[in-house]
Formats: C-alpha cells, structure tokens, sequence
C-alpha cells in the first residue's frame, strides 16, 4: 500500500476548503480515510495549522477541523535526532520542510504531498503535487 506525508499545505487546503487545491486535496484525505493509502501528517504541522487557520476560524472550531484529521491520518513526531539531522541538512532552504522530508523518511513514505513541490528539489523522499499524486494513484490502481 503507498505510504504518503501530506504537507501542511495541502492540509490547510483541505481544511479550509481553498481554491484552487481543494479538490486534489479532499480526494487525497478521501484515499486516506477509505483506506487505500496510508496516509501521515507531520506532528509539527498540527500547531503550524492551528497557527495559520486562526484568521478564518475560532480556537474552537480550529480545534475541531485539526482533530479531525486524526480520524483519518497518522501521525510523525519529531525527536531531538531527526531535528539534528535536519539542522546539518544545509541543502534545503526552507527548515520546515526539511522537517517534512525527515518525517517522510521515518514513515517511509513514497512520496510527499505538497504544494511547493519545487521546494523539495533536495528531498529524500519524491515530492509530487496534490493533481499529480492523484493521478499517479489513478494510473496505478486502475481507478
């Protein structure tokens, strides 16, 4: 079964129902909660979420919508290891994404599932659009 880490970018998409992404991204948690991909999220996506959710929605309602996802996604922590190796990993620009890719690589995950693909040029772990990660599914399940 394919293994994915969705980007907290994707997940916001999800979330809050945004345009353009919102359809590739609630057909991805959709593969997720029917079972057909296993899918994670970062654990330090849940406060970044929290964070970037707040102009759109109460602390309360943030709660709920996050919450959800733990219904449907796993979850990969981060230890002091894996923000070491993070921190000596100069090729990435973005830390946070690094972050990501160190995720990844715990869960082996096939891919990550991310907006900003062109960030991840370094990533250990093969970074694909929502649309094309869809499609990959698609063409490989015969769906």
């Amino acid at each position: 079964m394919t293994i994915i880490l969705i980007d907290t970018n994707v997940l916001i998409d999800y979330l809050s129902g945004r345009d353009p992404y919102f359809k590739f991204a609630d057909e991805i948690i959709q593969l997720c909660r029917d079972g057909k991909v296993v899918g994670y999220m970062s654990a330090h996506s849940v406060p970044n979420m929290f964070y970037i959710l707040r102009k759109d929605y109460s602390a309360d309602i943030r709660r709920i919508m996050i919450k959800s996802l733990f219904d449907i996604l796993n979850v990969s922590g981060l230890d002091g290891n894996k923000l070491l190796t993070a921190l000596n990993r100069e090729d990435f620009k973005d830390f946070e994404d690094c972050l990501q890719d160190e995720c990844a690589i715990t869960v082996h995950a096939e891919y990550i599932v991310t907006i900003n693909v062109k960030d991840y040029s370094f990533s250990s772990v093969k970074a694909v659009s929502p649309e094309k990660f869809v499609s990959i599914y698609k063409m490989c399940s015969g769906s």
